[in-house]
C-alpha cells in the first residue's frame, strides 16, 4: 500500500509542541542569575497583593453584615468568591511571564513534584509568597485596625458543626481542583494550539479559586493556598486559627501531590503510551 493509504488511514503528523525537559532537582546556578531574584519578587508582591484585596473584602462583608440585617447587604459569599477568583487571574496574568504566577505554595509544590520547578526555586517561592501573605494581611491590619480584630482577621477555620476530617477533605479536594487546572491551563500542547489567546491560562485558574471558594467557604472559609492561611494567622494571631492551621497545609499539599501525580503520570503519560501503541500496529 503506498504512503498516501497509510496517512489517510489514521497516522499523526509530528506534534507541533515540545514538552520541556524536567527541572533539575538542585539548580545552584539559579541563584546566580537576576531573572530568578526577580521572579521572587514578581511572588512576594503577587502574594502581598492577593491577600490585601481578599482580605479587605472578607473585613468588609462582615462589617456591611453586622451593621445590616439585610441579607443582601455587603458583597455576599459570591463576592468573597469572585474576590479570590477575580485576583488570582489578574495576578496570574500579569506575572506568569516572569515568576509563572504560583501565588500558592500549594501551587508550586505540584509544579515541583512534576519537575516543573527545582527544588532550590520551589522552597525559595514558598518563602517569598508565605513573606508576601504576612506582608499583605499586615498592611490591612495597618489601615483598619478596629474592624480587623472585630471582624476575625480574614484567618481561616474550621466553621462550627464540621468535624476536622471534613475540613481537611474540603481542602485536598479544592486544592486538587485548583492544581489540576493548573496543569491542564499550562499543558505544552495547549499553549502550542492557542498562545493566540493571552488570557486563556489565568482565566480558567481564576475560574476555579473561585469556584471552590463557593463550595468551601462554609466549611474552612476556603485555604487552598498554605500562604493564604499562614499570613492571616500570624497576623491575627487566635488561638483557634492556629489549632487548625495544619488542615491548611496538610490538605492543600496532598491534594497538590495527588493532581500532579493524576495529570503527569496518568493522564499524559497514558496519552503517550495509547499513541505509541497506535502507532506500532504493523500496516497492511
Amino acid at each position: 500500500m503506498p504512503k498516501e493509504g497509510i496517512a489517510e488511514h489514521g497516522s499523526f503528523p509530528a506534534k507541533d509542541y515540545h514538552d520541556p525537559p524536567p527541572a533539575p532537582l538542585i539548580d545552584a546556578v539559579e541563584l546566580t542569575q537576576w531573572s530568578f531574584y526577580r521572579a521572587l519578587i514578581a511572588e512576594f508582591v503577587a502574594t502581598l497583593l492577593f491577600l490585601y484585596v481578599t482580605v479587605l473584602t472578607v473585613i468588609g462583608y462582615k462589617s456591611e453584615t453586622a451593621k445590616n440585617t439585610d441579607a443582601c447587604s455587603g458583597v455576599g459569599v459570591l463576592g468573597i468568591a469572585w474576590a479570590f477568583g477575580g485576583m488570582i487571574f489578574v495576578l496570574v496574568y500579569c506575572t506568569a511571564g516572569i515568576s509563572g504566577g504560583h501565588i500558592n505554595p500549594a501551587v508550586t509544590f505540584g509544579l515541583f513534584l512534576a519537575r516543573k520547578v527545582s527544588l532550590v526555586r520551589a522552597v525559595m517561592y514558598m518563602v517569598a509568597q508565605c513573606l508576601g501573605a504576612i506582608c499583605g494581611v499586615g498592611l490591612v491590619k495597618g489601615f483598619q485596625k478596629s474592624y480587623y480584630n472585630r471582624y476575625g482577621g480574614g484567618a481561616n477555620e474550621l466553621q462550627d458543626g464540621y468535624s476536622k476530617g471534613v475540613g481537611l477533605g474540603a481542602e485536598i479536594i479544592g486544592t486538587f481542583v485548583l492544581v489540576y487546572t493548573v496543569f491542564s491551563a499550562t499543558d505544552p500542547k495547549r499553549n502550542a494550539r492557542d498562545a493566540h489567546v493571552p488570557v486563556l491560562a489565568p482565566l480558567p485558574i481564576g475560574f476555579a479559586v473561585f469556584m471552590v471558594h463557593l463550595a468551601t467557604i462554609p466549611i474552612t472559609g476556603t485555604g487552598i493556598n498554605p500562604a493564604r492561611s499562614l499570613g492571616a494567622a500570624v497576623i491575627f494571631n487566635n488561638d483557634k486559627a492556629w489549632d487548625d492551621q495544619w488542615i491548611f497545609w496538610v490538605g492543600p499539599f496532598i491534594g497538590a501531590a495527588i493532581a500532579a501525580f493524576y495529570y503527569q503520570f496518568i493522564l499524559r503519560a497514558g496519552a503517550v503510551k495509547a499513541l505509541g501503541s497506535f502507532r506500532s500496529n504493523p500496516t497492511v
